[in-house]
């Protein structure tokens, strides 16, 4: 096969496949037996064997190969000259019309800090494993910036352990400024706060106390936390808005299908389970457990391949409906998004699946959202022994007062906060029923929803009883903040 043949190969390329590439010592082929990262028609990025020893083989096809081919080399060769601990680039190429390829000592067992961070995420903010990953990535950040070099795309998934040792990988993020020289304070505040907005928002108080792990290895600049804190927020807010153009878009995380008769998105790594699942939406419901049917939903706990989903269908009640609801996007379409946008602010929230809206001639009808089940409570049944006395749980209060907070944080509004859309789960409040959530751009609009959202929160509970009083001495009244 040739390189350029990838280009058209999609996403998901027959393996292994066998491709004629060649260096100074001749053509050769490179067995390429798994795929790692792809990006369809553009890069390919796997494991393989080339001339008898395993490799990471970087594919580069398509119109902007070349470019890319020269971002990738240039930043594997500023690390390695820096003396930075790197994968050695075995073999590289460009051919004009095939594309780019770059061949790289494959480190057998090594493993992405990504991969070990999952492993301890859920433990107590800033347990001993958290700062075990944490100090090793900061070293390595520290050391780079010593350097003068810094990586664009900065994320622990480009930090790879082996052993002892830690590399950096992904050459075409990385950008210098002055080689051997240590980053201005500027780039170091700026390449952190990439670095930090992707930590949970829940780690925040304790970025003071990581900083030390950066600085015994960089000492250069004094890092303001006030001016830190600024590059993460402006971090944050850009991910955000980036991930959910991507909820929409066919990519890495989502798949996504769009057309006359339907919109169809699913995570990616749950499309062989949600497939089946959408397919069979409507009968599935009939079998289910159903919470709600008739009217403008219909809302079920059902069983698919083994596991147990909750299944919205979003109906349309008549001719009249249909015309209010066919030209604008669907309320499932609008949970989808909002659910996304929750999960990855670290709000709890069921994770949402798969989202289908049904069209014909791309005017809207039926619409379809598959999410995780919870099993938990909902708050009105988890604090009904406590009405009167008041006497709910501590840490259960602790956990309300912390998801106000968070929802005060990000301006978000529920719309329809009564107590059957808060269920207890693994020790947090999570929301369900986000059909009227917003996330408001200003205080201004922001704050008179709030306090729709608390008076309504607030009416789940007598007013004379002791729980309403507890609850209404703890949560914020008034939203305070500047802009």
């Amino acid at each position: 096969m040739h390189l350029s043949e990838l280009k058209n190969a999609g996403r998901s390329p027959s393996l292994p496949l066998s491709l004629s590439l060649a260096d100074a010592a001749g053509p050769a082929d490179l067995q390429l037996l798994s795929l790692l990262r792809v990006l369809p028609g553009q890069r390919y990025v796997g494991a393989g064997i080339w001339r008898g020893r395993p490799v990471l083989a970087k594919l580069l096809v398509g119109s902007k190969a070349a470019r890319h081919f020269q971002r990738e080399l240039a930043g594997v060769r500023l690390l390695a000259e820096q003396g930075l601990t790197t994968p050695l680039l075995l073999a590289d190429g460009l051919k004009d019309g095939e594309g780019g390829w770059l061949l790289f000592d494959f480190l057998e067992g090594a493993e992405s800090l990504d991969d070990a961070w999952k492993r301890v995420e859920h433990l107590p903010m800033l347990a001993d494993e958290q700062s075990a990953v944490l100090a090793e990535a900061l070293g390595a950040i520290g050391q780079m910036h010593r350097k003068g070099l810094w990586q664009e795309d900065l994320h622990l998934d480009n930090l790879l352990r082996q052993g002892n040792r830690l590399y950096l990988i992904d050459g075409a993020g990385i950008r210098s400024e002055t080689p051997g020289q240590p980053l201005s304070r500027q780039k170091v505040l700026e390449n952190l706060g990439v670095f930090f907005a992707q930590l949970p928002k829940s780690m925040e108080p304790y970025i003071e106390e990581l900083l030390v792990y950066y600085l015994l290895s960089n000492g250069e600049h004094a890092l303001p936390m006030e001016a830190l804190q600024k590059q993460i927020d402006k971090v944050r807010s850009w991910r955000l808005k980036d991930f959910l153009i991507k909820v929409g878009r066919d990519c890495t995380l989502f798949s996504v299908r769009r057309g006359a008769f339907g919109l169809q998105a699913i995570r990616r790594e749950e499309e062989a389970a949600m497939l089946p699942v959408l397919a069979q939406a409507d009968a599935l419901l009939d079998q289910g457990h159903l919470y709600k049917t008739g009217g403008a939903a219909s809302v079920g706990k059902v069983e698919a391949g083994g596991r147990t989903l909750v299944i919205k269908r979003y109906n349309i009640k008549g001719f009249a409906h249909w015309l209010k609801r066919f030209w604008r996007p669907s309320r499932a379409w609008h949970s989808w998004r909002e659910g996304n946008r929750l999960a990855f602010l670290g709000i709890a929230t069921p994770k949402p699946l798969a989202l289908l809206e049904k069209r014909f001639f791309w005017l809207r009808s039926r619409a379809y959202l598959v999410t995780e089940y919870l099993p938990g409570p909902d708050i009105i049944e988890r604090f009904a022994p406590y009405v009167e006395n008041g006497d709910a749980p501590e840490a259960e209060l602790l956990a309300l007062d912390h998801l106000f907070a968070e929802l005060i944080r990000a301006r978000i509004s529920h719309g329809d906060f009564k107590g059957h859309n808060l269920f207890w789960q693994q020790d947090r409040w999570a929301l369900i029923d986000l059909d009227s959530m917003c996330q408001h751009g200003s205080l201004g609009s922001f704050a008179p929803a709030y306090a729709r959202d608390r008076a309504r929160f607030m009416r789940n509970w007598p007013q004379s009883s002791a729980l309403y009083r507890v609850i209404d001495e703890r949560l914020p009244k008034d939203i305070v903040s500047a802009d």
